[in-house]
């Protein structure tokens, strides 16, 4: 069983299922987060949302180089959790499954191609209270330790 982090699922409300790899990424001393301006200001782990057919490790590639501009290495896996929430930007409620890793960042090629995201560095002790997510934060903090 997959454990839930967050709040319990609202009674009676239908979720989509939105499974997404998301990174803790060190580099000297610091984390590679990344800032989602809309529809409110978070800090986050890297990372996003799985399209259909791909695999997490691509969607993990994929989605931080759209977040940071910055190519990764040696991805491993840290765990899984889940989470209930609702998603503004998309108008729906989902049950997020969240595939998170460790991973280098390798190479900066751009800044971010996807709207609204700004790269932020971070010690992991700061980043461990600024992250949005209770989940993102406990795999942070196991990190740090």
């Amino acid at each position: 069983m997959i454990r839930r982090i967050g709040r319990a699922p609202v009674a009676n409300q239908k979720y989509t299922m939105r499974p997404g790899a998301y990174a803790v990424l060190p580099r000297g001393g610091r984390l590679l987060l990344t800032r989602q301006t809309c529809p409110d200001p978070e800090i986050q782990l890297p990372g996003g949302g799985i399209d259909p057919g791909e695999s997490p490790l691509r969607a993990l590639h994929r989605e931080v180089f759209e977040e940071t501009g910055w190519c990764i290495s040696r991805p491993r896996k840290l765990g899984t959790f889940r989470r209930f929430t609702f998603m503004p930007e998309y108008d729906l409620w989902a049950e997020k499954l969240c595939h998170i890793y460790i991973a280098w960042p390798a190479l900066r090629l751009s800044d971010p191609t996807e709207p609204g995201h700004e790269v932020v560095w971070m010690p992991p002790d700061s980043a461990t209270q600024a992250l949005y997510n209770d989940g993102d934060r406990m795999f942070v903090a196991q990190f740090a330790s």
